[in-house]
């Protein structure tokens, strides 16, 4: 089939597309009138927010104190391939990151939907209808009263004049919205490793604790051998046998005790990595020493640059200020430039014609005057927003710098407690191996040997919840510090002052 060439547009339309500067400049005069004498029908007056952004300093933040550094693996430090494996299967399967990542997803569509409100929109329509044309209407005979078929094919297109912003503001909106999406999604993933790392350690602790008793299970024994002795040679009663054996299936119970606790953290481990329980049914976590993070003198201010929750609030903030300004141009007049051009004809045979051409093109204005207060309620739902949202950031910035100054305050105490606790522990264990040799020599009682290793034991237990403390303090501050998170410098932010 031979192709037909589109014919070129008449004369007249091309006169007309040739005036659309004219129409344009017709528009702007048109806006221009209708905002002198018509915006006090619809006002905006009296509707502003009332929330201020907190200053870094009035949360004690330090501009001149700088943080450590932090790796955004962070948890490469602890030198553990399994805990490493573990945060890595639960970062790339969490349902709760999936969650986050489709958030980011509609964020992502929502700004496109928001830039396509500001852009040429072209449509196109076609169709034909077999009617019978009334004999007592406007077409005369022979149209009037004959069945024919009416045939339309034309394009249509328009242009809104965005003169007050109000698409700007909106696409600023989504963007502000697509950002905070995606640093809520970092703090997800800080959020779901430092939980992992955390029950890790935790399942450390646990399993240090069970050395601990399996340990003390091995000296009672030895113990209770040598009472057994000691009561056959007649140095000792019944009633030192009796302790000895009541210890034995007291540690046994410890243990048991121990193991429950075991699974349920290895049951943790495999809900937080997506995996079934007995996968991880022989996971071991030995809390070795790993280097310690330097710590800040005070809290630094450029926590609020690190932390993905208060970069998200921050976004959030931008995001309510430009619905505001959106919800604020409503009450200015909306002009829109529209064109049409097509082809319309009675009977399918003429309707490439060129007698068949239409055309037309001109602006709209629309004006709110009197809505009933629909444009002032949306105003202030909106900027109500803008001051939650300004609250939250605060709310966010206090939890912030709440956490870190707990964080370092815990692993300045907790260092100087291990120091003691090391000496403490160190002491112990001599009087239990003097109270042990005296025994042995009958030079001391059976319940000396039981006060010493009661103590052994509550040492050797502290020992091991410090060290599992000061682990996981570390992960806290970490965490706190925010992670590794690097927020994008070309999207950076100033901190907030006044809302909008």
């Amino acid at each position: 089939m031979k192709n037909t060439p589109s014919p070129k547009p008449p004369h007249k339309l091309r006169c007309a597309m040739a005036a659309l500067p004219t129409v344009a400049a017709l528009a702007l005069a048109l806006a221009s009138s209708a905002v002198l004498t018509l915006t006090g029908c619809a006002s905006s007056a009296g509707i502003a927010p009332q929330a201020q952004a907190l200053a870094p300093a009035s949360v004690g933040l330090d501009g001149h104190a700088a943080a450590p550094a932090i790796a955004a693996q962070w948890w490469l430090a602890f030198e553990d391939p399994a805990l490493n494996d573990l945060i890595d299967r639960a970062l790339a399967g969490s349902p709760s990151l999936k969650l986050a990542q489709a958030r980011v997803a509609r964020a992502e569509a929502a700004v496109a939907g928001a830039q396509s409100a500001d852009g040429l929109h072209v449509n196109g329509e076609a169709d034909a209808t077999r009617e019978r044309i009334t004999a007592t209407g406007i077409y005369p005979p022979p149209l009037g009263g004959a069945v024919l078929t009416m045939a339309n094919a034309q394009l249509g297109a328009s242009w809104e004049f965005d003169f007050f912003g109000r698409n700007r503001a909106a696409i600023a909106a989504a963007v502000g919205a697509g950002r905070a999406a995606q640093a809520e999604l970092q703090a997800a993933r800080l959020v779901l490793a430092s939980n992992v790392a955390r029950t890790w350690v935790q399942l450390g602790r646990l399993q240090a604790q069970r050395e601990v008793a399996v340990r003390s299970l091995s000296q009672r024994d030895e113990i209770l051998a040598l009472v057994k002795q000691r009561v056959q040679g007649g140095l000792d009663t019944n009633v030192e046998l009796r302790q000895g054996e009541g210890a034995l299936p007291e540690t046994r119970q410890q243990i048991e005790q121990l193991d429950e606790q075991i699974a349920l953290a290895r049951n943790a481990l495999a809900a937080l990595t997506g995996q079934p329980p007995a996968a991880l049914a022989t996971l071991d976590a030995p809390l070795r020493t790993v280097q310690a993070l330097a710590l800040p003198a005070t809290v630094p201010a450029d926590l609020l640059g690190r932390r993905a929750d208060i970069t998200a609030a921050r976004w959030r903030i931008e995001a309510a200020g430009s619905d505001v300004a959106s919800a604020r141009a409503q009450f200015y007049p909306n002009i829109n430039l529209t064109a049409f051009a097509g082809l319309s004809s009675i009977g399918l045979d003429k309707l490439l014609k060129s007698a068949s051409e239409q055309y037309g093109v001109g602006p709209a204005l629309q004006l709110p005057i009197f809505d009933a207060g629909r444009l002032r309620a949306n105003l202030r739902g909106k900027t109500a927003d803008l001051d939650a949202a300004v609250e939250s950031y605060n709310g966010a910035v206090i939890e912030a710098v709440h956490e870190v100054a707990d964080q370092i305050a815990s692993l300045r105490s907790i260092a100087r407690q291990q120091a003691e606790q090391s000496r403490a522990q160190q002491a112990a264990e001599s009087a239990y191996e003097l109270a042990t040799q005296r025994y042995r020599a009958g030079l001391s009682t059976y319940l000396t040997v039981l006060t010493a290793e009661a103590s052994v034991l509550s040492q050797r237990r502290g020992a091991a919840d410090l060290k599992a403390r000061a682990l996981d303090s570390q992960i806290g501050l970490i965490r706190s510090l925010g992670g590794g998170y690097a927020p994008d410098p070309a999207l950076a932010l100033a901190t907030p002052a006044a809302a909008h």
